[in-house]
């Protein structure tokens, strides 16, 4: 067991060291003559001046304001010297020292050099990057070879900037595994792997990506991600935490990724399916968007209160999820770092306040709650499946020879119809007055009542009467929006590079990032919202390509060849660029929760390979629920194949979260998370090591091993190191395995009560026929296997 925490401890701590130390931006930066306002002088005046001299009048001091042209009463262009602003930076002591001693930021002198040299060519302004709507700019030419599409020669000509090389192209085997866990969240079968090795025509790698992107495995990975965003769990939140019904809307977001339904089209179904002239049913189901925040059913709980509460929620959400904005600063005052004001908040919060719903749900202990309004339905992906049979079963009916077949489909026809379920759903009534709250105080009956609108300083929504929910969606994807296609790209770009180009993936604002690549941004945003290339070779074959297109964007990114980089640095990347922040490799990091249980199941063969349905719940440790009241309740683990389903239909308790999400950093999605953060404990390795999920994977492996893997046990090593690496073993790897079969094999020969101890882990069955002392002794080397930090890391 020892083995087994040391091979994966030592390496995970050594990329834990990398991490840590990666730098910021300043390396490149040094190189830029030319100092530009929004890219070095707003995150300086952001940080240590905005907060006294900012947009949040109330604390404005002195009435100057500097993230504005208003600030240029302090500054004379293109002399320092005369500019009342630089004197005061520079003065070194007294009552005119800016930022004064008592706020507790010093200015450093790379900062107050950047501002003299800013003054020096002229002072000038810039309205923030993240409020004009993105304008396509041309792409460079390099004419290097390097460039597979756009999107490299706009990094190459950053790297030649900077005098770096890309990194070469990783081996295929790298390639493979990489874009597997990026576009389906799994890994490659060695038959897979084979395939694409023995494949040597020129579009190969296109050719797997155009598969990928029809796999409904896509959909899958998509939605884990998505449902970050949204906050979506299967419980209230609050108080008890009891289930609500809305795994549909889940399965609604899987088919609706791999259905490649416009964004814009997935935007407005979400915020206002209701609202479309007679709605399906999937896109009322899309509504649970609305539904899906955290809500209390405790007895004594104010009803106006919580309504204030739901309300806040949702423009929280609705601001991170597509403006990349952090609105919620200004629920109680106005926004201290960005122009959005208090007022601006409680507009927005206006759209919302036609949902029918109440603020605490009265009624007895139980769960799943009743939250109305619900309708039973088929999920999507259940009812697609239904029309597939019924159809299935219409073309039976004309033939003469018809037999069991036509039985069995209507037998499946029936199972299918019996998975119906409740789910929340969105119905507009006559909308709530809204308030200014002064202070955000929901007992205010006397401030001033608004009507949805979009923040003052943008663009004004336009609608004929009073705003909807649905004018609010197809404001946000109108193609002069200046958020909603750069949020979404941007965080596009950090799941297949591991850093967006912008970093601060929830904040756009001035506390944000200024992106290493602005043009490169502004490109990709223009081509998601009006698309320029024309559609290649692909099953959807060619043509032009429609607008908010995202398996358009994803395949322009995974097929570029600033994506088929190798992720090892040379000593100019390590010098020039440290932090890979200019995409000089590719990045490597460690999977996310789901995607390491999903391994560890389709490794061993365990995987159920069921799209959609109700949320499962595997195996986790006796009395985690102990403290979960109103009502009490014990943890059922779920029974025979929704015991090793994929980790997007867990059960997702936000307060009670299970172990093995929460040990690799799952979010309980109480609030939006656009980057989880990637932690690397001893718990994690003992997770690996003993959670009965694991382990039965292990046992089940190891039962593979022994009847698949050949007759030595260099073969079997070998074989199982495919299985689990996509990679041929090295020598010593071999060998260190070997040596810890061996020692275990001698072990549990010895003492086979821990071996038949071990090898009774699970619901799997144990094949009667393998000795139990080698079976339990493969177990350990497959322990090791899911235990390695190569396995659970994304090269």
């Amino acid at each position: 067991m020892g083995t087994t925490v040391v091979f994966r401890s030592c390496v995970a701590f050594t990329c834990a060291s990398f991490l840590a130390a990666l730098p910021s931006l300043d390396a490149g930066e040094k190189t830029v003559a030319r100092v530009e306002f929004n890219r070095d002088i707003r995150p300086i005046l952001s940080d240590k001046c905005f907060f006294c001299h900012g947009p949040d009048a109330a604390h404005r001091k002195a009435k100057l304001r500097l993230d504005t042209e208003e600030g240029a009463r302090v500054i004379v262009g293109g002399k320092p010297a005369e500019s009342e602003l630089y004197g005061r930076i520079t003065q070194v002591e007294g009552s005119k020292r800016m930022p004064p001693p008592k706020s507790g930021k010093t200015l450093a002198k790379n900062e107050i050099e950047l501002i003299r040299r800013w003054i020096e060519q002229g002072g000038t302004f810039q309205p923030h990057w993240s409020f004009a709507p993105p304008k396509r700019p041309q792409v460079p030419v390099s004419r290097h070879p390097w460039p597979r599409n756009p999107v490299d020669e706009f990094v190459l000509a950053k790297l030649q900037a900077l005098k770096l090389t890309p990194a070469p192209e990783a081996a295929k085997v790298t390639l493979i595994r990489r874009v597997y866990f990026d576009l389906l969240g799994l890994p490659p079968s060695p038959a897979q792997v084979k395939a694409f090795l023995k494949d040597t025509r020129a579009d190969a790698y296109d050719r797997l990506v155009d598969a990928l992107l029809t796999s409904p495995h896509f959909g899958e990975r998509m939605a884990m991600y998505w449902l970050d965003l949204v906050r979506y769990a299967d419980t209230v939140g609050y108080h008890g935490d009891q289930e609500h019904h809305i795994s549909p809307y889940r399965d609604y977001v899987i088919k609706a990724f791999n259905d490649n339904l416009p964004f814009d089209r997935f935007t407005i179904e979400q915020l206002a399916g209701d609202l479309l002239p007679n709605p399906t049913t999937d896109q009322l189901i899309a509504t649970g968007y609305n539904r899906v925040l955290q809500t209390t059913h405790e007895g004594g709980a104010q009803d106006k209160e919580y309504l204030a509460i739901y309300s806040a929620d949702r423009v929280r959400n609705l601001g991170a999820v597509w403006m990349g904005a952090t609105i919620g600063c200004a629920q109680c005052h106005n926004h201290r770092y960005d122009p959005y004001t208090q007022k601006d908040f409680y507009r927005l919060a206006a759209f919302f306040a036609d949902i029918d719903e109440r603020g605490a749900f009265k009624g007895p202990d139980q769960t799943p709650t009743k939250r109305p309004p619900e309708i039973a339905v088929l999920s999507p992906i259940d009812r697609a499946e239904a029309e597939a049979v019924r159809q299935q079963i219409a073309a039976l009916k004309l033939k003469p020879n018809r037999g069991d077949d036509l039985a069995g489909r209507e037998k499946l026809l029936a199972e299918i119809e019996k998975r119906k379920s409740l789910t929340m759903i969105t119905k507009s009534v006559k909308p709530r007055v809204i308030r200014v709250l002064h202070r955000g105080d929901w007992m205010d009956t006397k401030s001033e009542i608004v009507d949805p609108g979009a923040p003052h300083f943008m663009k004004p929504i336009g609608a004929k009467g009073r705003a909807t929910r649905l004018d609010l969606a197809r404001w946000l994807t109108s193609a002069e929006h200046p958020q909603t296609a750069r949020v979404f790209v941007n965080r596009l770009w950090y799941l297949y590079f591991g850093k967006g180009l912008s970093k601060t993936l929830d904040d756009g604002g001035s506390q944000g990032d200024w992106p290493t690549h602005p043009e490169l941004l502004d490109w990709l945003a223009a081509e998601f919202t009006r698309p320029s290339l024309s559609r290649g070779r692909g099953a959807a074959g060619a043509g032009e390509i429609p607008a908010w297109n995202v398996k358009h964007l994803v395949k322009l990114l995974v097929t570029s060849a600033t994506y088929r980089q190798s992720s090892l640095e040379s000593d100019a990347h390590r010098k020039l660029d440290p932090g890979n922040r200019f995409f000089s490799r590719q990045s490597r990091y460690r999977l996310p929760a789901e995607m390491i249980r999903d391994q560890a199941l389709a490794v061993s063969g365990l995987l159920a390979d069921r799209l959609g349905g109700r949320s499962v719940k595997p195996a986790q440790p006796d009395g985690y629920y102990a403290h979960l009241n109103f009502p009490r309740r014990t943890y059922v683990a779920d029974k025979g194949l929704d015991q090793y389903r994929r980790g997007v239909y867990t059960h997702w308790q936000r307060t009670y979260l299970h172990p093995m999400l929460r040990a690799f950093d799952a979010p309980t999605r109480e609030e939006c998370t656009a980057q989880r953060p990637i932690s690397n404990t001893p718990l994690a390795a003992l997770v690996l090591l003993n959670d009965p999920s694991f382990v039965e994977c292990a046992r089940v492996l190891a039962a593979r091993i022994i009847k698949e893997g050949g007759k030595s046990d260099a073969e079997r090593i070998a074989w199982a190191w495919r299985q689990a690496l996509s990679r041929a073993p090295h020598e010593r790897e071999v060998a260190a395995l070997a040596r810890l079969y061996q020692a275990n094999r001698k072990q549990y020969a010895d003492d086979r009560a821990a071996a038949l101890k071990l090898t009774s882990i699970g619901a799997a069955p144990r094949p009667a026929d393998l000795d139990v002392a080698e079976l339990a002794a493969w177990t350990s080397v497959a322990r090791v296997l899911f235990n390695l930090d190569e396995t659970i890391t994304r090269n």
